[in-house]
């Protein structure tokens, strides 16, 4: 461990807030403390403290209490611009100077962040491993004779050996989420979208996305909701919805369903230690008495994996760097022109027979994410030594994307967390993947498997210590209490069969409800009254109705009907059919029946 300082956002801001530090005194100290890391290849371009002092300047007309990164240091992957810096993608002579700074940059900028530096990478985001740049191999943050992960490794390590907050990488195939796996860190791989691609050079363009590390999910969110929003400048963005907002990350305590790699799927490539530390991992999550872990056939997944390299989007690549690897072929790295150069010679047949295998995979591959909360997975099989990279840069590097080069392929989203360190002292992780648009979800299960783990900060001895948050809920559906026209065989329950919607059991209400045959029809419908101090028991079912499907399903219900929250026999309380009491003036108290079938067969 190297340090004593807690470089998390929400410490450093608690800092600023009482006086106890300056920008310009922790910025001096960072400068300080990279000194002592140069051997690292950390950096394409350390700021000096002239060229940080515009930033500086810029937070003395700025509140710490208005700016969520007020003061906050970052690191950028050289491949995603910072106005006035060169941006080289590892590759000198195909660099150039940016007249702006990304998109995403530039709003946490705005938001009160200071730059320290562009990072090093993998040449051109291509690799997993870091140690393919002309600035040499990127050393691990807690054994340096180990590879960081790439690409995106020199973001990775400046934040676990504490000399920024966060820093920003980019994800084709497992680039924000193995260098985490490496150097305990957290890593988010948003929604392809969610952060904006303008300013960011990429490896796959229909794929690629920016990513955040940091030091836990709180910080994670913090950055990421800075950073998120439209871009109309940039083709792949999307808005984001609702569910996926800041507010719905929080304190997550739901019982939840989650799927993991069936033992025949499982690779760990030899590693004894990381074996070990998985089911080390997954035993601690299990012992939770209201998660449910079960084995899915993650085949399908592998399946897809495969396509990212051995399929037309090679071709991407290829595009991303076309007149480079025409003109100077000799610049690129050996091992990244190996990879990129046949994306030159596939063809448009290529290139649709994949996107209809990858269809038929995907939707294969939906289904099993859908029947459950979500995945978890290892985020890497092992570690390897850089010279063990050096030796064997393409075996190795394919080993490495095992549990990740999938994931944007199919268009899901993933949050990578430390759970625990092999018997060595090497750091391991899992990797949490959903759908599109569900990273609050994702960051707050990581949050809650995080937080159990009392894992230290990065390299430093500081100890994780998540605070109390609001707690929050998960679903992809919403749970609907039916109790007439639409119980299961009769004449409405289409309206929710035809809508996904799914049956979930047979129950009663709490005994505070009185039914009533309302009058008109066909079809006839009941209505149900509150009536505390003369209701009884009513039975109902509960339906589990999709949440795109939830609006359309409540706008079609006629007055006096409505939806409200009714209270069952075991104390839960669920949205479901309640009538307002103008609706029963000329209406039958069928109460005594006990519920709306057994009425209707007595007519």
């Amino acid at each position: 461990m190297n340090t004593t300082t807690n470089m998390s956002i929400e410490s450093l801001r608690q800092e600023y807030l009482k006086g106890q530090i300056t920008p310009d005194a922790l910025i001096d100290s960072i400068l300080e403390k990279c000194e002592g890391y140069q051997d690292y290849n950390i950096w394409t371009h350390l700021l000096s403290k002239q060229e940080i002092a515009p930033y500086i300047d810029a937070l003395k007309n700025k509140k710490p209490e208005d700016y969520p990164l007020w003061g906050i240091p970052f690191a950028i992957k050289d491949n995603i611009d910072l106005a006035g810096i060169k941006t080289t993608a590892a590759c000198p002579e195909f660099a150039f100077l940016p007249d702006s700074s990304a998109y995403v940059v530039s709003k946490l900028i705005e938001a009160g962040a200071i730059p320290i530096g562009k990072t090093n990478l993998d040449q051109f985001a291509t690799g997993l491993n870091g140690t393919r740049s002309p600035y040499g191999p990127v050393k691990n943050s807690f054994k340096p004779d180990y590879i960081s992960g790439g690409s995106s490794s020199g973001s990775s390590v400046a934040v676990a050996l504490g000399l920024v907050s966060f820093s920003l990488g980019t994800d084709t195939a497992g680039s924000g989420r193995v260098p985490a796996c490496f150097n305990n860190l957290v890593g988010t791989k948003p929604s392809i979208g969610l952060l904006s691609a303008t300013g960011m050079l990429p490896a796959c363009k229909s794929l690629d996305c920016m990513t955040i590390f940091s030091l836990n999910t709180d910080d994670a969110n913090t950055v990421l909701s800075a950073a998120e929003g439209y871009d109309e400048t940039d083709a792949y963005s999307r808005h984001n919805v609702y569910d996926n907002k800041p507010r719905h990350y929080g304190q997550n305590a739901q019982a939840l369903k989650i799927g993991i790699v069936a033992k025949s799927d499982l690779n760990f490539f030899g590693s004894k230690e990381y074996e070990e530390a998985y089911w080390q991992s997954i035993d601690k999550i299990a012992s939770n008495p209201n998660i449910e872990l079960v084995e899915v056939d993650f085949s399908p997944f592998l399946q897809a994996a495969q396509l990212l390299y051995q399929g037309p989007w090679v071709a991407e690549r290829y595009v991303a760097i076309e007149n480079m690897i025409q003109t100077q072929p000799d610049a690129i790295h050996p091992a990244v022109r190996k990879i990129i150069e046949p994306g030159g010679s596939l063809t448009a047949t290529d290139c649709f027979k994949a996107q209809y295998k990858l269809a038929a995979l995907k939707t294969i591959c939906d289904e099993i994410l859908n029947s459950v909360d979500c995945l978890l997975t290892p985020t890497a099989g092992r570690p390897y030594t850089i010279q063990e990279l050096l030796e064997e840069p393409i075996q190795y590097n394919n080993e490495l994307g095992y549990y990740t080069n999938y994931m944007n392929l199919l268009d899901y989203s993933a949050v990578a967390f430390p759970t625990t360190f092999t018997s060595s002292g090497f750091p391991f992780g899992l990797t949490l993947v959903g759908n599109a648009m569900e990273d609050r979800k994702l960051l707050s299960i990581a949050r809650r498997f995080h937080g159990e783990s009392k894992l230290p900060l990065g390299t430093s001895d500081v100890k994780m210590n998540y605070p109390e948050l609001a707690t929050v809920q998960h679903s992809h559906s919403i749970d609907v209490m039916v109790c007439g026209a639409h119980l299961d065989g009769l004449p409405l329950n289409w309206q929710l069969k035809e809508r996904n919607a799914q049956f979930k059991k047979a129950t009663r209400t709490a005994p505070c409800y009185r039914m009533y045959a309302l009058a008109g029809g066909p079809p006839f419908r009941p209505g149900l009254v509150l009536d505390e101090a003369n209701g009884t028991h009513i039975e109902c079912e509960i339906w589990s109705v999709p949440k795109q499907e939830f609006g359309s399903f409540v706008a079609g219900i006629p007055a006096p009907l409505g939806i409200g929250k009714v209270k069952l026999e075991d104390g839960s309380v669920v949205s479901g059919f309640i009538c307002e009491p103008y609706g029963i003036s000329d209406a039958k108290d069928i109460t005594e029946f006990g519920g709306w079938r057994a009425y209707m067969k007595s007519l």
